[in-house]
């Protein structure tokens, strides 16, 4: 903030003084008075605008609404503008495939139908039926000699043999999406099981158990089980260290 003109204070300086004094102010005198004055002033209009920025502030916001005491809204309407979002639900009557997933476990699942694949197995979902789904016994998975759970091959990718597919090549008519869930986390797949299961006519997804199974509920209760297959390894699967 610049101080007011040296000219603006000689003439206040003049005004106040008392009509005896005739003698004129030394310059020292006049000089530091004109700089109290000027710093007094400047004191004076930095604090004046302080208070205003201050109360302009706070004067700004609008003062807090109390808490709404009741949820009633008041009486229902009558208009038929009205929404019915039940309504929008299209898959709100169709009914759930019997072999949705109801439980992923560490040992198994829980299908929506009562039926429990225990013992470590996984499940094949297709056409409507289940099965159980040992893909790590069939002879070309994963690693060989590293153990008879092995599905990761020396490349890190994920490997099933031909023969772990055997249903896939006698159902008719095939499915249009394998979604296939690989235990806890995602894994790439191996290009020769990718291609083997393309060559039936067949495009895979490849996701982990939980996703898997929470995607093939879905697509299946929209496009039928006949479009859509699954093929699951329990969430409790881990590769044997060799």
């Amino acid at each position: 903030m610049h101080p007011p003109p040296s000219a603006l204070l000689r003439s206040l300086c003049r005004s106040f003084l008392p009509q005896t004094l005739h003698r004129p102010f030394p310059p020292r005198a006049c000089s530091r008075i004109l700089h109290t004055s000027s710093q007094s002033t400047s004191t004076q209009l930095s604090l004046g605008s302080f208070r205003n920025l201050t109360t302009s502030t706070h004067s700004s916001f609008p003062p807090p609404s109390n808490a709404p005491t009741t949820a009633n809204r008041g009486p229902a309407s009558d208009e038929d503008t009205q929404t019915d979002f039940s309504s929008m639900n299209v898959l709100g009557n169709a009914p759930a495939p019997t072999t949705a997933i109801d439980a992923c476990l560490s040992h198994g699942f829980h299908l929506d139908n009562g039926v429990k694949i225990g013992g470590g197995s996984g499940c094949l979902l297709i056409a409507g039926e289940a099965f159980g789904w040992t893909p790590w016994s069939a002879p070309g998975s994963g690693t060989p000699g590293k153990g008879p759970r092995s599905m990761i091959n020396a490349k890190g990718q994920w490997q099933a043999g031909e023969s772990a597919w055997g249903i896939l090549e006698v159902v008719w008519p095939k499915p249009d999406l394998l979604i296939l869930g690989l235990g806890p986390s995602v894994l790439p797949i191996a290009p020769e099981t990718r291609r083997w299961i393309n060559g039936l006519g067949i495009r895979v997804d490849v996701q982990g158990t939980r996703n898997a199974a929470a995607q093939f509920n879905l697509l299946a209760t929209e496009r039928g089980v006949g479009e859509v297959a699954a093929a699951l390894i329990p969430i409790g699967w881990r590769e044997p260290r060799g």
